[in-house]
């Protein structure tokens, strides 16, 4: 992304190495080597600092990185990640609701294609956490609110607010009782097939 040859060519412009510039907007020399190295994209916050330092707006700053980077999100790339998040979710439900049966009526069997299934769902977890990790979908969101007009304290507090302990609790707790109530129903099923 252009951001990346930004923040080189104006932190040399500047005569600032990476460690002062690092020092410079809080951050370590190995986050500001990832952002010159298209490794990691700077959150707004960072965004903002940068801009402070070189002395520039932040449009120019990350003039036409935005509009590559909704290029990347909007493309046929989010086609695939949607349709990987609802093959994740068939996936995950089969997994929740399927162990039981399968290893009551196919034994082994059963148990090596619950393993399967089971790999499966991994498979796409694991791409889906890639995707966003590759395009960084936390910071592009951060920074198109920002362009928005909305503020940093906004940003901020949307999300301290995913990031609260009860709400992990909570979500813990809910899982938990989904499995009770998932493992209950095959009981009884169970219990209604064979007797």
């Amino acid at each position: 992304m252009k951001i990346a040859d930004q923040i080189k060519r104006l932190r040399i412009e500047k005569g600032l190495s990476q460690d002062e510039l690092a020092e410079k907007i809080y951050v370590s020399r190995q986050t500001v080597s990832n952002w010159e190295n298209e490794k990691t994209y700077p959150d707004i916050k960072s965004l903002v600092l940068l801009s402070e330092v070189f002395e520039t707006s932040l449009d120019a700053l990350i003039k036409g990185d935005l509009n590559e980077m909704k290029r990347h999100i909007d493309g046929q790339e989010y086609t695939q990640f949607m349709r990987n998040s609802v093959i994740l979710t068939v996936l995950f439900v089969i997994m929740l609701i399927t162990p039981i049966p399968l290893a009551h009526f196919f034994g082994w069997w059963g148990i090596a294609a619950y393993l399967a299934v089971f790999a499966a769902t991994m498979y796409f977890a694991v791409k889906i956490e890639k995707y966003k990790k590759k395009y960084d979908i936390q910071t592009f969101k951060e920074i198109s609110a920002f362009l928005d007009g909305k503020s940093l304290s906004e940003i901020e507090k949307a999300r301290e607010e995913g990031k609260r302990l009860y709400q992990k609790v909570l979500l813990a707790i809910g899982s938990a009782l989904l499995a009770v109530i998932v493992c209950a129903i095959i009981f009884l099923l169970f219990k209604a097939i064979s007797g």
